[in-house]
């Protein structure tokens, strides 16, 4: 997930509103070594580099507007702008900080539900697939939370739902790895546990027909035929028609004694 979506991107596109160009009476080479300089002369700079996809140069340059004019008007922006800079130059750990610096010296701004999304994009756009560790996805879900849950009715926000969604489904995908991979060790307890997690916390995805099935194998296996019928009859009424459903009455019948 390394690059920007469609989506992600015309919401990115649309948060910025750059101020009117000053005149650039310094002609800086584009250093960031201390030299000083107008905010209009540094902000147009910064610009000039992010329009030419130097992009963390001119994040760089931004956070010089805000070290040299930290209380002009051009400074909160110059905040948010160096976390965009950083974030399409796919330096997600110095968008993250950039961003979290601007909601931590605003919090009550505006632009603070964009941040907010600009620092779940950092962590989304850095998953791995299920084979490696989730940390980064379990980030990318508390960050997208955190911003429908605070702004619910921003223009982020159903971006925000879907991205859960699609994490949701992968850190559900995560769990069914593991548990595959206990059934095949034969430790069917730790198996069940990895796929009662999917149903009761990602109930919602394409992966819970599979983890009922998979605790009917694993409930059979530690013989407890009982838990096996109840997961089977769950799976029935809920997904009638999938192929999970009848492995497990498969295996039901086949584990039911004949009268």
């Amino acid at each position: 997930m390394s690059t920007l979506t469609r989506t992600a991107t015309l919401l990115l596109a649309a948060a910025i509103v750059l101020p009117a160009s000053g005149c650039a009476r310094n002609k800086a080479k584009g250093d960031t070594a201390y030299v000083a300089r107008d905010v209009n002369t540094l902000y147009s700079l910064a610009k000039r580099r992010l329009d030419q996809g130097d992009y963390v140069e001119a994040a760089k340059i931004f956070d010089e507007v805000e070290r040299q004019h930290p209380y002009s008007v051009w400074a909160r922006r110059a905040q948010l702008m160096s976390a965009f800079s950083y974030y399409v130059g796919e330096k997600y750990t110095d968008a993250v900080s950039s961003a979290q610096r601007f909601l931590t010296i605003h919090p009550g701004n505006k632009d603070a539900p964009y941040a907010h999304y600009l620092v779940a994009m950092s962590y989304y756009q850095q998953i791995e697939d299920v084979t490696r560790d989730q940390r980064t996805t379990q980030q990318a879900a508390d960050a997208f939370g955190e911003l429908v849950r605070r702004y619910p009715q921003s223009r982020y926000a159903s971006d925000a739902r879907l991205k859960l969604d699609l994490i949701n489904d992968h850190l559900a995908g995560k769990e069914m790895e593991v548990g595959r991979y206990y059934q095949r060790a034969g430790n069917w307890l730790a198996a069940t546990t990895r796929f009662r997690t999917v149903i009761d916390k990602y109930q919602t995805t394409s992966h819970t027909p599979e983890a009922l099935e998979r605790l009917v194998e694993s409930y059979l296996a530690l013989g407890v035929p009982d838990e096996a019928k109840k997961a089977a009859a769950v799976l029935g009424a809920n997904y009638p028609g999938s192929k999970w459903y009848k492995r497990a009455f498969a295996l039901i019948q086949r584990h039911t004694p004949q009268s």
